[in-house]
């Protein structure tokens, strides 16, 4: 693995989720795998749980860590290619992943969507030209589009909790939410279980269709009742409009996941990928229950990123 920025990263998601479990029950068997090597920790946007497990991971392994919150403690980045600097940016985004690959053995980057530019974010700008300028392997702590440890996390969290049937049912539903949200978590969340052995189904009120390319051959409802119908999984995640980028688009219906909504799952198993608006997304009743996953799949953050940063130190 040369770097991690998606599904496409990896070559068998199976091996790769029983790697993970296998460092999950015994975190320090690599602890000397990383000495001597550093990880840069990037972070152009908050972060809890992706900032903190990466550390974890990452220690697991014997690495130091440094962690650059870029947009406070370094100088204002220009992103424009032939750009005259006689503006407020200080420093090309060219000239600080160069200096950063001469530091880091292994360079994690965090850079949302802006929702404002859909091309820009389409292209994975920061991402892009970070990665065509930096002369180490790059992971993705999330981008404008996609989310990857989170998804693997998700993978490892649902391998967890086997169903008896021939293969579970998972439900992506969308979630009403007070401001504008990206996409990356859904979007890398349906790429993720298309590769999986899964039944998959995506439901969301009309206007708020992902991008097809991620979507692709899921099976895809505006009626939420229909979807979670003996459902093993359901993961909740709100996501502004996609053709109307970034708007938050009125509906009818009411979304918000409660108990009288799951009566008709197979006693479904609640996904989430924190932080949660609480009782606007997801009522109190069903995240504090027996079924919620939402603390497991935060503690499989750490063995997502260990088992990647893993693969990454075997073929440094």
């Amino acid at each position: 693995m040369k770097q991690f920025i998606s599904v496409k990263d990896i070559t068998n998601l199976n091996e790769l989720v029983n790697e993970a479990l296998a460092l999950k029950k015994d975190p320090f068997a690599f602890e000397t795998l990383g000495k001597g090597k550093t990880i840069g920790l990037v972070f152009l946007n908050s972060s809890l749980r992706t900032r903190m497990s990466s550390q974890k991971a990452a220690q697991n392994l014997g690495m130091e860590v440094m962690v650059l919150n870029a947009g406070q403690d370094a100088w204002n980045w220009e992103f424009e290619e032939g750009a005259i600097m006689n503006g407020t940016t200080v420093e090309h985004i060219k000239d600080a992943a160069r200096v950063l690959s001469e530091y880091c053995d292994i360079i994690g980057i965090r850079c949302f969507a802006g929702l404002k530019n859909k091309e820009e974010d389409i292209q994975e700008k920061t991402l892009s030209l970070f990665m065509k300028y930096a002369t180490v392997p790059v992971v993705s702590l999330e981008s404008a589009t996609l989310h990857p440890l989170q998804s693997l996390a998700d993978c490892i969290t649902i391998a967890e909790h086997p169903v008896t049937k021939p293969k579970p049912k998972v439900v992506l539903t969308w979630a009403p939410h007070i401001k504008s949200i990206p996409h990356a978590v859904a979007n890398s969340f349906s790429e993720w279980m298309q590769a999986n052995d899964v039944d998959f189904v995506i439901t969301h009120p009309k206007g708020y269709e992902l991008d097809e390319k991620y979507t692709q051959n899921a099976v895809v409802t505006t009626n939420q009742e229909e979807a979670l119908k003996d459902a093993d999984f359901v993961y909740v995640k709100n996501w502004s409009s996609f053709t109307d980028y970034g708007q938050v688009l009125p509906t009818k219906e009411d979304w918000m996941l409660t108990p009288e909504k799951l009566a008709v799952t197979n006693s479904a198993k609640i996904m989430h990928c924190l932080p949660v608006r609480r009782n606007v997304e997801v009522s109190d009743a069903v995240l504090d229950s027996e079924n919620s996953l939402i603390y497991e799949q935060a503690k499989n953050r750490i063995y997502s990123a260990q088992v990647v940063f893993k693969k990454i130190l075997e073929q440094l």
